[in-house]
């Protein structure tokens, strides 16, 4: 029997090429988004590769619709075996003049949007295991100026995965997250807008912002459903392009035993670097 794969977000950009990619890669693919013109494009494209799959609409920000949605694969397919929480939204601004709308849209989708799919698949996930991956970002690794929301959220599905990744252990369901750079829909505005000044400055593109394809994030989750480690979990991963990085979870770096000892150590270092 062919696994049942959700990817919220599959209307576009990364969400629409993991959904064609698993879609010839032998899923039923359910494709999430909140376009109906665009879901059933979607879907007939992988219709027309040869692959199963059905469209359902909801917006994941909202609850009752997840709850909807979740219930409808059940009664549609009868299991889910991976989820796959793309969805993503921006409304960048500086803190200062940054709306509570902008904050709350961007934490909604995204870090919201996370909770309410998982928490209404781990039901039926639990007797057969199951993959969830969410879909971080660098700015949730390091911090983007001007993105305090987005880096927040996307900060914030760190800590998902490494929860759960050790609470669904037993229940032989993995958690990961991929930190893509790809350009798509969302990235293109900036990097064309990057070219541009670069250009301008005569300097040299910068090497951070050549990136790859969305097609080469949709290679790597389906290879990395394809792996049969069940302790391949609760790990980031870096893809761009051909090249995967592999994050590491953040551990203490010095410790002292008294406060002025501990600024000592910590101008040393400063001095040090």
């Amino acid at each position: 029997m062919k696994k049942v794969a959700i990817i919220t977000g599959a209307t576009r950009g990364i969400g629409r090429s993991i959904a064609a990619n698993l879609g010839r890669s032998a899923y039923q693919v359910v494709v999430n988004g909140t376009n109906r013109v665009l879901i059933d494009q979607v879907v007939q494209e992988i219709h027309d590769a040869g692959g199963e799959a059905a469209g359902y609409c909801a917006d994941i920000a909202n609850p009752a619709l997840v709850t909807a949605m979740v219930d409808a694969v059940i009664a549609d397919y009868g299991r889910i075996d991976v989820l796959i929480h793309n969805a993503g939204n921006v409304h960048d601004q500086k803190c200062l003049r940054m709306t509570d709308e902008e904050w709350h849209s961007v934490l909604d989708v995204h870090l919201n949007g996370a909770f309410y799919t998982i928490q209404r698949v781990l039901p039926h996930m639990q007797n057969n295991g199951g993959d969830i991956i969410l879909m971080t970002s660098t700015a949730g690794l390091t911090g983007s100026v001007g993105q305090v929301n987005y880096s927040a959220a996307k900060a914030g599905m760190l800590g998902v995965v490494w929860t759960l990744a050790a609470e669904l252990k037993h229940h032989q369901i993995r958690v990961n997250a991929i930190s893509p750079a790809a350009l798509t829909d969302m990235t293109r505005p900036v990097i064309d807008h990057l070219k541009e000044k670069y250009a301008i400055r005569h300097e040299p593109f910068p090497e951070f912002w050549r990136v790859g394809e969305a097609d080469d994030i949709a290679r790597f989750v389906a290879a990395l459903l394809a792996q049969p480690d069940p302790e391949l979990t609760g790990e980031i991963f870096g893809v761009n392009g051909s090249k995967v990085t592999k994050w590491q979870k953040p551990e203490p770096v010095f410790t002292e035993n008294s406060i002025e000892a501990f600024f000592t150590t910590w101008y040393r270092q400063k001095g040090s670097t």
